[in-house]
């Protein structure tokens, strides 16, 4: 387990988690938080183990998996800055139902469970973005299950793609896409199959790669190849 790191107060202020407490409601958290660095493939939680607290990722990315007895994993999602995980196991009290292992190396905020609770009881906002966080999965994990299933792989591709692009300037990139194995385990196929789409998208002229970085160039051909009508 990493050693925490000296937490400085203004750290938590810029943390969505948190917009809505005081400064003396910052300074009566801050013995409860620690901050925690994190080398690329450490797992921070394990399917089938008790969630002690919540990580909210101040740098770097992590992916969120359920493995197989074999060694095989699925990856449910990626996740990077301002995103939180080990909510669900602190709120059900069940065993985390996925694996959770940086992607990179990681700075962190570790919350144990009584303090998210007690936050999450006095603050009603902080419930709320916790709350709108969970909905949000959940509408994610709806468009997976339609995406495997009624989907091919070329779809898969370019419907997940579209997902992590974010408007810059107006321009759709995806600024640090996952490896081609990584893209793989998220939709369920080879990594041979998905390297196949991504030369043929860039062929069709519809997206530029640079390195990790991905420019949909034409993004309503993208949207429509990747629904499921």
């Amino acid at each position: 387990m990493p050693a925490p790191i000296a937490l400085n107060p203004q750290i938590l202020k810029t943390v969505p988690l948190f917009s809505s407490f005081s400064d003396q409601q910052i300074a009566a958290l801050l013995p409860g938080v620690q901050q925690r660095s994190y080398p690329r493939g450490a797992a921070i939680l394990r399917a089938g183990e008790e969630t002690e607290a919540l990580y909210i990722i101040l740098s770097g990315r992590v992916k969120v998996l359920i493995p197989d007895e074999e060694g095989h994993e699925v990856i449910l999602t990626v996740l990077g800055v301002q995103d939180f995980v080990g909510e669900m196991g602190l709120l059900d009290s069940l065993p985390s139902s996925a694996t959770v292992e940086t992607l990179e190396p990681c700075e962190m905020l570790r919350i144990p469970r009584t303090a998210f609770l007690a936050c999450l009881e006095s603050h009603a906002e902080m419930a709320m973005l916790v709350l709108r966080n969970m909905v949000k999965r959940l509408r994610d994990a709806d468009r997976k299950i339609e995406s495997l299933a009624l989907i091919d792989v070329y779809g898969r591709v370019a419907r997940l793609i579209i997902d992590m692009a974010e408007n810059i300037d107006g321009q759709w990139v995806v600024q640090r896409a996952p490896a081609k194995q990584e893209i793989a385990r998220m939709i369920g196929a080879s990594r041979e199959m998905v390297s196949r789409v991504v030369k043929d998208l860039q062929e069709k002229n519809l997206i530029v790669t640079d390195k990790r970085k991905i420019i949909v160039i034409d993004r309503k051909s993208m949207a429509h190849r990747g629904s499921a009508d």
